[in-house]
């Protein structure tokens, strides 16, 4: 497909995407709490070649320099979370005045550097004080999360136009409380179907918060979604896929719609039931003015008489002979345009940015550069996929890289590499990728893919 960025509008959002925990460091500076990362990486077993966030891009002190990069490369967006441990050290009550002053700093720079600042209020770095507590297992979370949004708001409100509330609810909640894989590593169903409920509460009252607050702010949330497909045409097959679709893709989205939990394609979610109030279902809806949508592949699915409450099991894309990133997920930028059209149905929401998207590959410094035409090729694969969306009617009017510099990848540690640009992490340098100096080009509009 031949485009460039002028097919897409001059209001079309590009942007760069990270969060907190990935790329800050400064793990205990200026009064931070710890959260559940810092905790969970410091236990030995749990993260690729042990290794902690502790430091990660030490953007917390670098990032004067590192939004500079950003505006030379001329990105005009910028998605990026706040740590909630380092606002708030035990999770409630008492403000850290340097954690304050911190993203004061970090919002100013975007400013003035024409950088446009879109944040997201939790991405997954819970402060650990409020885990012992209980975390997004205890229902008091929904006080304790209001509570931090207003701060937010209040404090960077007036400066800041766009905000999520969430980030990918799905995946904290089941790698991290149904799992294990995640922090805070717990396991089993009862504390996953409390933490649904409690995160799905979260979503749509985040929202109500920051509209009351702040009336001119554009509120959304995110979601990570994959393209669900059967392995066969059986039926088996495909009645597995319909509830592994449910489970990653509908099972947050449909009650902020005000279409209620999945349940009907998930029976397991009627256990629910003993953490649902009165009142509850009327306050899990919310019609934000954006939905964030994050894809990276797609996943086959097939039946399992194995898995319980699901029955049904994704079939490895390594087995499958396709190509595969360093995360071992399916090269399938197709996928994209799927997961838009699919959340373009849902009533009630503005419009749909895509608030991440991005592929990791092997990277290799040589003489001060990196030539990774894998990613390249992927990148510009899946914004055609984007523009098909779009001219087919898709309300989508912004796309995030995922992730501006290299970062910490959770339980992988630092062995996949997404960035547009490259870190020595022994030194800290800095290195534009191949396809940092694309998408630069690209957004400068001199390209045609």
């Amino acid at each position: 497909m031949d485009f460039s960025r002028a097919d897409f509008g001059a209001d079309f959002k590009w942007g760069v995407a990270s969060s907190a925990y990935q790329t800050e460091g400064a793990h205990d500076a200026e009064g931070k709490g710890k959260s559940v990362w810092d905790v969970f990486s410091g236990s030995r077993g749990k993260i690729h070649e042990n290794q902690q966030g502790n430091i990660a891009c030490d953007f917390y002190n670098r990032y004067p320099d590192d939004l500079k990069l950003m505006a030379r490369m001329k990105i005009p967006n910028f998605r990026f979370s706040l740590s909630w441990s380092r606002i708030l050290p035990d999770g409630t009550k008492t403000i850290n005045p340097a954690g304050i002053d911190f993203y004061h700093r970090l919002i100013d720079h975007c400013l003035a550097q024409g950088i446009e600042p879109w944040i997201t209020l939790y991405h997954w770095d819970l402060p650990d004080a409020l885990e012992k507590k209980g975390g997004w297992t205890n229902r008091d979370i929904i006080g304790w999360f209001s509570d931090y949004v207003e701060i937010c708001i209040r404090h960077f409100g007036h400066k800041v136009k766009y905000w999520m509330i969430l980030n990918e609810p799905m995946v904290f909640t089941g790698t991290g409380y149904f799992l294990g894989l995640h922090a805070p590593g717990r396991r089993g169903l009862n504390s996953f179907l409390a933490a649904i409920h409690h995160a799905a509460l979260c979503q749509a009252e985040g929202g109500r918060i920051v509209k009351a607050l702040s009336p001119d702010a554009s509120v959304g949330t995110t979601f990570s979604c994959s393209l669900v497909e059967p392995y066969s045409n059986n039926e088996a097959d495909s009645q597995a896929a319909l509830r592994i679709d449910a489970l990653l893709n509908r099972l947050f989205v449909e009650p902020l719609a005000g279409l209620g939990y999945p349940v009907q394609d998930l029976k397991f979610l009627q256990r629910l039931e003993p953490y649902i109030k009165a009142g509850d279902e009327g306050k899990l809806a919310f019609n934000m003015d954006f939905i964030g949508v994050q894809n990276y592949t797609r996943e086959i699915v097939t039946r399992s008489r194995f898995i319980p409450f699901l029955w049904a099991r994704v079939v490895k894309a390594g087995s499958r002979k396709v190509e595969t990133t360093v995360m071992n997920w399916e090269v399938y930028p197709e996928s994209i345009d799927h997961m838009l059209q699919k959340f373009s149905k849902y009533t009630g929401f503005k419009e749909l940015f895509v608030t991440e998207n991005g592929a990791a590959f092997p990277d290799m410094l040589v003489n001060g550069r990196v030539h990774d035409e894998k990613r390249r090729a992927y990148l510009e694969a899946a914004i055609g996929q984007v523009l098909k969306a779009k001219r087919e009617g898709v309300n989508v009017n912004g796309y995030f890289i995922w992730s501006f510099t290299d970062n910490f990848e959770w339980a992988e540690g630092y062995k996949p590499r997404f960035g547009l640009v490259y870190i020595d992490y022994k030194t800290q340098q800095r290195f534009i990728k191949d396809s940092g100096y694309w998408f630069s080009r690209f957004l400068e509009n001199d390209y045609s893919g």
